[in-house]
């Protein structure tokens, strides 16, 4: 009767417990599966954030993209103006090396010597014209002198070292030549070219100084055209857009005809082109 008893005992407990284990194996399922849930959202969240990430990055690169293309164009566009100025610079050059192919330009004359002095100087005063004769003086000021045999030598120095590319030896020579000679016929010469000699590299506040120094003190230099063309060049490269504009319309106005009067008006016309206006 005790056993009958007891195992009666044990079965009625595992029957109460039975429903028990399934009741907290149903709980645990459901926190299984809320579980899960969570990770899917969760990892659908990453995944959201991860698109947008790329998405921005996508973005940057196309503006970094952006910013090399134009970094580029002006790249470019420096490289096809330097391309410019050197032509410029080496016709100019070259024109001057063959007006001065000639006897008396190739030997300096001597000191004594006031006729091959005075032709020594007309062939290799630097003019893009070959012009021999010294430029009308101004208004109740001397006409410059001619420069003798050491003048010659000085300038001619300083323009070989020009025409070689070696422009800190050309503007220290320059500067030197006008500071021991400031009033002969190669003197505007030496203002001019001074100027190229900064403004070939790219040094265009100097360059602008020289030029203008060239157009206060020879206004009817022969170089006086170039000059204030170059100065209007220099004024655009400082970004002085209004005062460059008005130089160049200036060389058109007072120099018609002449060959940095056609230059003015290309570069007006492109001005008045460019986007930026």
């Amino acid at each position: 009767m005790t056993r009958i008893g007891t195992a009666g005992a044990i079965a009625s407990a595992v029957l109460f417990v039975l429903p028990l284990h399934a009741q907290d194996s149903r709980l645990s399922l459901a926190d299984r599966v809320s579980r899960l849930e969570q990770q899917v959202q969760n990892r659908d969240q990453g995944g959201t954030s991860l698109v947008n990430r790329l998405q921005q990055m996508q973005a940057q690169m196309q503006q970094m993209q952006g910013q090399i293309e134009e970094l580029q164009h002006q790249l470019q566009e420096l490289q096809d103006k330097g391309k410019a100025q050197y032509v410029d610079l080496d016709s100019r050059l070259g024109r001057l090396e063959h007006a001065t192919a000639s006897p008396n330009a190739a030997q300096p004359a001597a000191a004594g010597s006031a006729p091959a002095a005075a032709a020594s100087a007309g062939a290799g005063n630097g003019n893009a014209g070959g012009a021999a004769t010294p430029p009308p003086a101004a208004a109740g000021k001397p006409a410059p002198g001619r420069p003798d045999a050491a003048m010659q030598s000085a300038y001619d120095a300083a323009f070989k070292a020009l025409r070689g590319g070696d422009y800190v030896t050309a503007s220290r020579g320059f500067r030197d030549y006008i500071q021991k000679y400031p009033d002969t016929t190669l003197t505007p010469n030496a203002f001019y070219w001074l100027g190229e000699s900064y403004y070939v590299t790219t040094n265009y506040q100097v360059a602008a100084e020289a030029f203008q120094h060239l157009l206060g003190q020879f206004p009817d230099s022969e170089k006086a055209p170039d000059a204030l063309l170059k100065l209007g060049y220099s004024q655009l490269e400082l970004k002085q857009q209004d005062k460059a504009e008005a130089t160049l319309k200036s060389v058109v106005a007072r120099y018609p005809g002449s060959k940095a009067a056609s230059l003015a008006k290309e570069r007006l016309r492109r001005l008045e082109q460019s986007p930026a206006r």
